[in-house]
């Protein structure tokens, strides 16, 4: 499981001209998913996101989780994640997971971060979207389940 996690001022997801989730503070999570991912990579990746010490102290320095912080979190799925680009100039797909199974663990990490006491955002799964990111920064991390050393 891939995410891409964005310190934001705030962000929305539009679907056909419609916004289906918005936040302030907090984190866009771009989330992508596997096709060899389990309940296990949701659980770490949740747990990862919530604990991430991205935000600022008093000093000016990251050292506060999004949950010291009180911040919002935009889930947005996102199989491009997983596209292998070494071969040729189109990416290939083949490692993201089949749509059945990655909105499966796509939702098993939205409810994680609920469980975490976090307010949850969320796109809308399997859609063309419209992602307006306000990068604060900017920030960004690149977080990957497989990656583990």
């Amino acid at each position: 499981m891939r995410a891409v996690v964005q310190r934001v001022a705030k962000g929305r997801v539009l679907v056909e001209e419609r916004v289906v989730g918005e936040i302030g503070k907090g984190f866009v999570v771009l989330l992508g998913v596997s096709v060899d991912d389990t309940e296990k990579d949701a659980s770490y990746l949740a747990d990862k996101v919530a604990n991430l010490r991205v935000f600022p102290d008093n000093e000016g320095k990251m050292n506060l989780s999004i949950l010291d912080v009180g911040g919002s979190i935009l889930v947005v799925s996102q199989f491009t994640l997983l596209g292998d680009c070494r071969n040729g100039r189109r990416p290939s797909f083949i490692q993201a997971a089949r749509p059945e199974k990655a909105d499966e663990l796509y939702n098993s990490f939205v409810q994680q971060l609920k469980k975490l006491g976090l307010n949850v955002a969320t796109g809308q799964f399997q859609t063309d979207m419209l992602v307006e990111i306000a990068n604060d920064g900017p920030v960004t991390v690149l977080l990957d389940s497989k990656k583990l050393f």
